[in-house]
């Protein structure tokens, strides 16, 4: 299957919000992921539902889920979008430069990035990006939880406050 830059029928575009509106969102959605986890243990079920709440409060927000950690790479996880890819070498795209710096990454436009190694292409319609590296209370890296917008410029300083922050509650650290 190869990706093209139509968007599906199932996918909104993403649309952009002010900074208020942004804090406002994610101010939302953090009390939803806080009441609906509330002694929550099972780190899938976490995964899921921080992925579909995030993605109801946040309109800019077109793939948003998570990369395990498994066998030495990358495995896609829980997550909801179009197709992800299956397995990313770390090191390799955003997802795999997160998880080997073991720090956030912000892309205003991934189109600028050397596709294939800076950037893996999974959905052409993806513009933006922010990925975060997800440790539990050992501080082990766990997973990475990737967003991508189909705008360019959707990601900043307060997307990565309000992510580190709900990974931290959710898993630890």
């Amino acid at each position: 299957m190869s990706a093209s830059a139509e968007m599906p029928y199932f996918i909104r575009p993403s649309v952009n919000l002010p900074e208020g509106e942004k804090i406002a969102a994610y101010e939302a959605a953090v009390q939803a992921i806080a009441a609906n986890l509330e002694g929550e243990t099972d780190p899938i079920l976490k995964m899921a539902t921080i992925n579909c709440l995030l993605k109801t409060y946040l309109p800019y927000y077109y793939w948003v889920g998570f990369y395990l950690v498994r066998d030495g790479r990358l495995s896609v996880g829980p997550y909801q979008g179009t197709l992800g890819c299956l397995h990313i070498a770390f090191g390799r795209g955003v997802c795999g430069r997160a998880a080997q710096e073991r720090r956030t990454q912000l892309v205003p436009d991934v189109h600028a990035l050397a596709q294939g190694s800076e950037h893996i292409a999974c959905d052409p319609n993806s513009q933006s990006e922010i990925v975060v590296p997800v440790f539990d209370a050992s501080g082990h890296l766990i997973a990475v939880f990737d967003v991508d917008s189909s705008l360019p410029g959707s990601f900043d300083e307060i997307d990565q406050q309000f992510l580190v922050g709900v990974m931290g509650v959710a898993f630890g650290r």
